[in-house]
C-alpha cells in the first residue's frame, strides 16, 4: 500500500541549503521518491520556477520569536489545514523542528503518526534560543520517530531534550541523487598546473566557517579560493572578505549541475563548518564527482567522511599549509581521495534513504 505523506517547510521555495534540496529531492519532481502533500512558502522571486509536486502556502511574516510566532504558526496551521483534508494524508513528516511550519503541521493534524526529521539548523538554534528550544522539544515529544542522519545529531540532540525517549531514534542517512553514482560527471582530475584551486560551496552563516577559511588562504602561498553562495550573503561578507587579505574569485550561486561541473575545474572542496554539520552532502556530492574534500573535523562530518577525505583544521594557516603541501607534492594523495571518496559516496544513495523512510512511516501508520 502506498502511503501519503505530508510535509511542509517553512522557507521559500528558491531558498538555499542543504535541507532545501534533500527536501526537494525526496518529495517533489513529477515522479517523487516518497508521494507527498509538499508545502514551502512562495519563492522569493516570481521568477523561480516551482518544482513539480510541490505546493506553497501563501503565508507572509515568517517570524521566530514572541506572539508575532504564535500568530505566524496560526496562519501556517489555517494554511495547511484549508488545504489538507485529514483522511487524504496518512503519515505526517516533520522538517525543521526548530521553526513553524513543524508545529503548524501538529495543530493541523493532531491524530496522525510523525516522522521528525533532524536538521542541523534545528540544533543550532534549539541550542540558541528560547522558542525554537520550545518548539523542538515539542516536536521531539510529539513524534512517533525520530530520524537522525548521523550518530553525532542524535548527540546533540540528547543534550538539547534531556528526557529524549531514545528509543524512538532511527539511523537514517541522507544521500545524494542516483546519477552521480551511476554516471558521475568527471571532476577533481584536472591538470595540475598553477595554484591549488579549492572550492567553497554553500551558505555563508558564521558556523560554516567561510570567513576563517579564507583568513588562512590569505597567509598560505599559491592557494586560490573559489566561492559558490547565494548572492546576498556573498555581498555582505565581501568586505570581511576582503579585510583579511584573500581574494576570493566569486562563482555566484549555482544550482546543483553547475555546481557540479564547477568541481571539474578544482582541485578539492573545502568544508570548514565550525561546530555541527547535519551530514554534509555537499562533500558527499563532490566525492561522487571525484573531487577530493578537506573537512574540519566536526561532529558530523567526521561520521560520514572519516578517512576518505582529509580532516584539517581549515581555520589554522600552518595546519592549512601542510596539507595543501602534500597534495601539491604527492600526486597519489589526491588520487588516493578520489578513488576513497567515489567509494565513501556509494554508500549514500539517495533512495535508501527514501527507501528507509518510508519502511519507516509504515511501521508507524
Amino acid at each position: 500500500m502506498t502511503l501519503t505523506v505530508a510535509t511542509a517547510l517553512d522557507l521559500p521555495a528558491d531558498s538555499p541549503g542543504g535541507s532545501v534540496e534533500l527536501f526537494r529531492d525526496l518529495y517533489a519532481g513529477p515522479e517523487p521518491l516518497i508521494p507527498a502533500r509538499a508545502f514551502m512558502l512562495p519563492p522569493h522571486s516570481s521568477a523561480s520556477p516551482l518544482p513539480p509536486g510541490l505546493e506553497t502556502l501563501p503565508i507572509n511574516g515568517k517570524c521566530l520569536d514572541g506572539p508575532p510566532f504564535l500568530t505566524y504558526v496560526g496562519a501556517l496551521k489555517q494554511a495547511l489545514h484549508t488545504a489538507l483534508a485529514a483522511t487524504d494524508v496518512d503519515v505526517v513528516h516533520l522538517q525543521h523542528l526548530a521553526f513553524g511550519a513543524t508545529p503548524a503541521l501538529i495543530r493541523a493534524l493532531p491524530d496522525h503518526p510523525r516522522i521528525a526529521l533532524v536538521h542541523g539548523t534545528d540544533l543550532l538554534f534549539a541550542g540558541e534560543h528560547l522558542t525554537q528550544h520550545f518548539v523542538l522539544a515539542e516536536a521531539v515529544h510529539a513524534a512517533s520517530a525520530i530520524t537522525v542522519p548521523t550518530p553525532a545529531m542524535a548527540d546533540r540532540l540528547a543534550t538539547i531534550v534531556p528526557d529524549l525517549d531514545h528509543s524512538k531514534i532511527v539511523h537514517v542517512p541522507w544521500g545524494i541523487p542516483h546519477h552521480l553514482l551511476t554516471t558521475p560527471l568527471p571532476g577533481g582530475d584536472r591538470p595540475r598546473t598553477g595554484p591549488l584551486r579549492l572550492l567553497y560551496a554553500g551558505r555563508l552563516t558564521s558556523e560554516k566557517g567561510a570567513l576563517a577559511l579564507a583568513q588562512a588562504c590569505a597567509s598560505v602561498p599559491d592557494v586560490e579560493l573559489s566561492i559558490a553562495a547565494p548572492t546576498a550573503e556573498y555581498a555582505a561578507l565581501a568586505p570581511q572578505l576582503h579585510q583579511t587579505g584573500c581574494r576570493p574569485r566569486y562563482l555566484g550561486w549555482l544550482d546543483r549541475p553547475k555546481l557540479w561541473a564547477a568541481f571539474a575545474d578544482h582541485d578539492a572542496l573545502a568544508i570548514p563548518s565550525t561546530t555541527l554539520e547535519a551530514f554534509g552532502l555537499i562533500g558527499i556530492e563532490a566525492q561522487a564527482c571525484g573531487l577530493p574534500v578537506l573537512y574540519q573535523p566536526v561532529p558530523g562530518l567526521t561520521d560520514i567522511l572519516s578517512d576518505t577525505a582529509l580532516p584539517t583544521d581549515l581555520a589554522d594557516p600552518n595546519a592549512l599549509a601542510d596539507t595543501l603541501s602534500k597534495l601539491r607534492n604527492d600526486a597519489s594523495t589526491l588520487a588516493d581521495l578520489r578513488t576513497s571518496g567515489r567509494a565513501n559516496a556509494a554508500r549514500f544513495p539517495l533512495s535508501a534513504t527514501a527507501k528507509s523512510l518510508t519502511e519507516l512511516s509504515h511501521a508507524i501508520a
